[in-house]
């Protein structure tokens, strides 16, 4: 049996191609099912998310499964052969083992260290185990990568800072406020990266959110993902009093927010801090807000700052985390020649057990008959003796006429016959 890790990413398909190749939650438990009755295919799980969709497989013949697992993914997703194989990577065996743990631990993502998909990836082996198409070898391999994620976790500093503008944005705002969870938070647009903002502050424990749009139908969509509130950018003046974090990001070629209006705010907040972020060019809110003494704004330049610092110092980390998910596929790998040499070991026992059980019960038929105890004995490890060496002394003799001389130091290693 191998590992196979076989699929496309972010690297290496355009979203075009991603996202003919993705798996819906409703089609997994059919495509799972499916897969696992190809020829040669013993286990899988299916990761699938906007970024990859990748098969993991405990298999028979590498070279074999590749091949049917290449032409199910095409027919599968109608997907040119020619075109899917030149985005697909594969990885067996240990380097499978590698690539599920650097999955696991984010340092195959987008952004580098992000949390997410090690959630994601759990999902999926739940998923797969629901459908029992995990067995032994791929509950070994999730259990391992679930452990190198959280030793690249508690061991680097891979997490620890902000890498995308949303996140940065969001992790600022704990420099103005200890407890996030008292905070309520206004956010201006209802893009990609407010969307962002919005699961990023519920994260941290915001719940009171509301968010501003120019159509209040996409307001209310966006709203409702995260039970909060929706208005029009007309409402901006009434809510804004309310908020302790303002996130801006929209398309106006116009500010939305100026002095005047953070001003009258400020005077009916009694002048409690506002934490604002300006994440759109042209820019939402006015220049000469920052100049107002309880107010804390930040541009997309500030974030540009924060991120780029906050990049390297996990690139760092990440040099680190390479070299931790090293060892722990050395120990992997070791752990699965292990358990192969397990079954020899056990069938060389249960072999030895027969000889020894039937030469006893030879002996005491002997004994029974009344002969000399000591020629018994003497006799039942003889025997012994005999048999257990019989087949090795056979198998060696073979392997030196056919031109293994190596045969002999692994019986001497074996045996442990010193020269």
């Amino acid at each position: 049996m191998s590992l196979v890790a076989i699929g496309i990413n972010h690297n290496t398909a355009p979203v075009a191609i991603r996202e003919k190749v993705s798996f819906s939650p409703e089609a997994m438990s059919e495509s799972l099912l499916a897969i696992q009755s190809l020829p040669g295919i013993n286990e899988v799980v299916i990761l699938s998310t906007c970024n990859r969709s990748e098969l993991y497989c405990d298999v028979e013949l590498p070279a074999e499964a590749v091949e049917t697992l290449t032409q199910w993914l095409a027919n599968r997703h109608s997907v040119d052969d020619k075109q899917l194989a030149s985005c697909l990577y594969v990885q067996k065996d240990s380097d499978a083992v590698s690539h599920v743990s650097r999955v696991a631990s984010g340092l195959d993502s987008m952004v580098l260290g992000e949390p997410q998909i090690l959630g994601q990836l759990k999902s999926a082996y739940a998923v797969a185990r629901e459908y029992e198409t995990v067995g032994p070898m791929l509950n070994y391999l999730f259990q391992h990568s679930f452990k190198a994620a959280k030793k690249v976790r508690t061991e680097t500093a891979i997490g620890e800072n902000a890498v995308s503008v949303a996140y940065a944005a969001v992790s600022l705002s704990t420099r103005i406020f200890t407890d996030l969870k008292e905070c309520r938070a206004l956010l201006v647009g209802a893009g990609e990266t407010i969307d962002l903002v919005a699961r990023h502050l519920r994260d941290k424990g915001v719940h009171q959110i509301t968010v501003a749009n120019r159509t209040l139908a996409r307001a209310e969509v966006l709203a409702e993902q995260f039970d909060a509130k929706a208005c029009l950018l007309a409402d901006i003046p009434d809510e804004l009093p309310k908020a302790d974090i303002v996130i801006t990001s929209t398309a106006s070629q116009l500010p939305l927010i100026g002095k005047g209006m953070v001003e009258r705010a400020l005077k009916l907040r009694k002048y409690k801090p506002v934490f604002m972020v300006d994440i759109a060019v042209p820019r939402d809110i006015e220049s000469e807000v920052s100049r107002l003494r309880d107010v804390f704004l930040y541009t997309v330049d500030d974030l540009k700052d924060v991120i780029e610092g906050n990049r390297r110092s996990r690139e760092k980390a990440a040099v680190q985390a390479h070299e931790i998910i090293g060892q722990l596929t050395e120990e992997f790998m070791k752990g699965i020649n292990v358990r192969g040499a397990g079954s020899v070991i056990k069938s060389i026992r249960n072999q030895a057990n027969e000889i020894k059980q039937a030469e006893l019960a030879r002996a005491e038929r002997a004994l029974a008959a009344g002969a000399d105890p000591s020629q018994v004995i003497a006799q039942l490890a003889h025997n012994i003796t005999n048999k257990l060496m019989h087949n090795p002394t056979v198998a060696l003799r073979d392997a030196h006429e056919n031109g293994q001389p190596d045969a002999g130091e692994w019986a001497q290693r074996l045996f442990d016959i010193k020269k």
